[in-house]
């Protein structure tokens, strides 16, 4: 995909001095060949029924009504959908508009690769968004993310400027709203291809193609992760205890009351008092995310034992523990437990490659037969996919 991972690119010391921190512009940071073309846009367009919020184009900060651009057409079924205008696209986005299309991972594996690069570094769910623009109108104004963001120009250059935070690590559901941003940027960038740009949620920034040629860029939003979420993941393990299952005391004295609350505290407060709690959620997240599942057809019947077939997991996730004992892998929402010669079959998949079966049971010392059971089990649990895959 890149001759420079995004996950090099961002590195060891990205982690620890700029994530959900700072800003950062890695100029020059991946080789976007092969990434998404012009092309590869004119045919997911061509071939998908992308209505509004899927498909949408932004000028001046309000999206455009979809009449502007697309038709109804009813099918014979009085079903009713809105079809893509050419002309009338074309025109909208040369009088100022910006073209965007949300969840391009899902769509195009080579902008999935590159999510699953991201979230195997930063371990979070990750959402990849692609934007054209022509001119040099902004489609959004000056704004801010609730979630932090990794940006790659895929084509052409765009204009960054960037004005700071007026409140801390903003929420889409807060109690709160920043204040207006400063009239001065504090970063004034220009992306260009192959560039990549990290900006951390709630920093206010404009983003226009006014370098006198078009622009294509992909948006890859990560998930946000709060000590919200953790109380709330926490609460959920504390479901064993009968505490946390009982009705409140609502109607009670307030004697009841603070005795109820003096039970929950208590193990709540154990758990918090867990130095790897934060660890232990990370890994449980890791474990659930479903990723990008994908069928496996046409082996409804299971996974043959083709030596050629590949096989890849679905989920840039994974976990997987070895002992001497056996071999546990979580992904997808599923708990496997294998043999230990099964660590050799299962590694290269967890490190996100795509192998052909005989080549993981030539690394195991198994046969064909094995590795395609074992797979067949990963199948079945929506976590790997098999087929003639690149």
């Amino acid at each position: 995909m890149t001759t420079t991972s995004i996950a090099a690119c961002l590195g060891e010391g990205f982690l620890a001095q700029a994530l959900h921190r700072d800003f950062r512009h890695f100029p020059g940071a991946v080789d976007v060949a092969g990434l998404m073309t012009w092309g590869d846009l004119d045919k997911l367009l061509a071939t998908h029924r992308l209505e509004p919020p899927r498909m949408r184009l932004h000028r001046d900060g309000a999206p455009l009504q979809v009449t502007a651009y697309t038709e109804p057409v009813t099918t014979r079924r009085h079903t009713v959908w809105r079809r893509l205008q050419p002309n009338e696209l074309h025109t909208r986005l040369a009088e100022g508009a910006s073209l965007v299309l949300d969840s391009v991972d899902e769509m195009h594996r080579p902008i999935a690769r590159l999510a699953e690069d991201i979230e195997r570094v930063l371990r979070t769910h990750v959402q990849a968004n692609l934007y054209a623009s022509w001119t040099g109108i902004e489609g959004f104004g000056v704004h801010w993310d609730d979630h932090d963001t990794v940006v790659v120009q895929l084509d052409g250059s765009k204009r960054w400027r960037l004005y700071g935070t007026t409140r801390p690590f903003p929420m889409h559901r807060d109690i709160e709203t920043p204040a207006e941003p400063p009239a001065d940027p504090v970063a004034d960038l220009v992306l260009n291809a192959g560039d990549v740009l990290y900006v951390p949620r709630g920093i206010w920034h404009a983003v226009a193609a006014d370098q006198g040629t078009r622009s294509l860029h992909v948006t890859c939003g990560l998930q946000t992760h709060t000590a919200t979420d953790l109380v709330a993941w926490v609460a959920e393990q504390l479901l064993g205890h009968e505490e946390w299952r009982r009705d409140l005391p609502r109607l009670a004295s307030p004697a009841e009351q603070a005795e109820a609350l003096h039970g929950m505290r208590k193990l709540l407060v154990e758990r918090l008092e867990d130095p790897r709690l934060i660890a232990r959620y990370t890994a449980a997240l890791d474990g659930r995310e479903p990723g990008r599942m994908v069928p496996s057809l046409p082996y409804v019947d299971g996974v043959p034992a083709d030596g050629d077939l590949r096989v890849r997991l679905t989920t840039a996730r994974a976990v997987l523990e070895v002992s001497d004992d056996a071999v546990t892998l979580a992904a997808a929402g599923q708990a496997y437990e294998f043999a230990p010669a099964a660590a050799s079959v299962l590694r290269p998949l967890v490190d996100g490659e795509t192998v052909a079966l005989a080549t993981l049971a030539d690394a195991a010392d198994l046969d064909v037969e094995s590795v395609a059971g074992l797979v067949q089990e990963l199948v079945a649990g929506q976590a790997a996919v098999v087929g003639s895959m690149p």
